[in-house]
């Protein structure tokens, strides 16, 4: 009996890479360049100016402030609250200054220039729109207290930085919010993900179990009735626990149905060998799986299965060719367990392995009576997850499929196809 696996931790979610941090970074290079901006603006205008020792003092404590903060400007975390408070102090401070140092209003922009934006736009960044929207508030006031008579151009700027801080920020807070978004998406998959995979485990190994028990007590009858009776019921708590559908206190459901999975699908060929160490033959594998050589004894009923593939090996993966191997094997049970021929005696089984270009092609075939449509989704509906999981969940991790073609009275195909671009992707 094959025993649960270890929680496969590749199955985890990796980190989720933040939108924020290309605004941090270029937050950083706008403080920089704007700081170099607003010197050589004093620089060309020092002449004009009437006090320009005032200016000088003012953009020499600018110039000091802007390095020594940098790495204050590159993440949420170092961006505090009390830095933004004392960064907006020194852009108020340098525009109220302003009207000291040129008393003649004879230099246009003010002392910080457009520097003063980015004090704004560290606050849109850092807390939303709202803290945005009160920050250029404080700006525009300082800049038309030192403008005076509330010029046009004033007010240009003032809404200019308004509008662009709060749109900044409201960007912010949506990009946030879709990270959030995604990041609960990605726990959500990988918690399935690793769902369907024990769930798969427990169905080809304790299911199977219960189910024998069950089968085998009620056919011997008495106190084994009783013992069956209750791994039937365990069986269906089981089942409800893996597919997350209450049991309803409903019966168990019949034993015989399509799409259960044999109790080991290691069965299907472990000792297939390629020439790489890590990688195995599939077309080994499958031999095994048929009944070739290599197949123990009591093989029994899969001694009907006839292998065609191509004449040189087929090397995979070792974890991808035990994967499809164990696809494999859990179709040729079903076709054991639920398919007979024309004269009642269990169906032939074909298997065809197509290694091409692009994709690998493996075909299980039989010449049972088929599968009544509908089934498989019933079957699925009443927790058993055979094909679901043993030969569609299995398929689905390396990245491939699996399809089902059955008419009544003319057997079932199950087709599997592999990628070759993606063999082995999300095991």
């Amino acid at each position: 009996m094959g025993g649960v696996r270890a929680p496969d931790r590749r199955a985890e979610p990796g980190p989720v890479i933040s939108v924020e941090q290309p605004l941090w970074r270029a937050l950083t290079g706008y403080r920089v360049v704007t700081l170099g901006y607003a010197v050589a603006l004093f620089a060309l205008g020092y002449g004009d100016y009437g006090r320009p020792l005032i200016g000088a003092g003012y953009l020499a404590v600018l110039t000091a402030w802007t390095l020594l903060t940098l790495r204050r400007v590159t993440s949420a975390e170092r961006c505090t609250t009390r830095f933004l408070a004392l960064d907006l102090t020194m852009a108020v401070g340098g525009i109220l200054l302003s009207s000291l140092a040129d008393p003649a209003g004879r230099v246009g922009p003010t002392l910080p220039s457009i520097w003063v934006a980015g004090a704004v736009i560290a606050v849109a960044i850092k807390s939303g729109w709202r803290w945005a929207a009160f920050a250029s508030a404080l700006v525009g006031v300082a800049n038309l207290m030192e403008d005076g008579h509330f010029s046009r151009s004033a007010l240009h700027n003032v809404l200019l930085v308004c509008v662009a801080s709060i749109a900044i920020g409201y960007v912010v807070e949506v990009a946030r919010a879709s990270e959030r978004t995604l990041a609960r998406a990605l726990r959500i998959e990988a918690a399935n993900r690793e769902r369907e995979r024990l769930a798969r485990d427990i169905h080809d190994s304790v299911l199977q179990v219960l189910a024998m028990v069950q089968r085998r007590g009620t056919a011997i009858g008495g106190e084994a009735a009783e013992l069956g009776r209750l791994a039937g019921e365990q069986e269906v708590a089981l089942r409800a626990l893996v597919t997350g559908r209450p049991p309803d206190g409903a019966a168990p459901p019949p034993r015989s149905e399509p799409g259960d999975a044999p109790a080991d699908p290691g069965t299907a060929g472990s000792t297939g060998e390629a020439r790489d160490p890590d990688e195995l033959d599939l077309g080994a594998l499958l031999t095994l799986a048929s009944g070739g050589p290599g197949q123990p004894p009591d093989a029994g009923p899969r001694g009907r299965v006839t292998y065609a593939g191509p004449g040189c090996p087929v090397p995979l993966p070792a974890a991808t060719a035990r994967t499809v191997a164990a696809a494999v094997a859990a179709a040729l049970d079903n076709v054991r367990r639920h398919a007979t021929g024309p004269s009642g005696e269990p169906a032939a089984a074909w298997i065809l392995l197509e290694d091409e270009p692009e994709e690998i092609t493996v075909t299980v075939r039989d010449d049972g009576p088929g599968i009544p449509e509908g089934r498989l989704a019933a079957a699925e509906a009443e927790g058993r997850m055979g094909a679901a999981l043993s030969i569609r969940g299995r398929m689905t991790e390396l990245g491939g499929s699996a399809r089902w073609i059955s008419v009544p009275g003319q057997g079932t195909e199950v087709e599997l196809r592999l990628p070759r671009q993606r063999k082995g992707a999300r095991r």
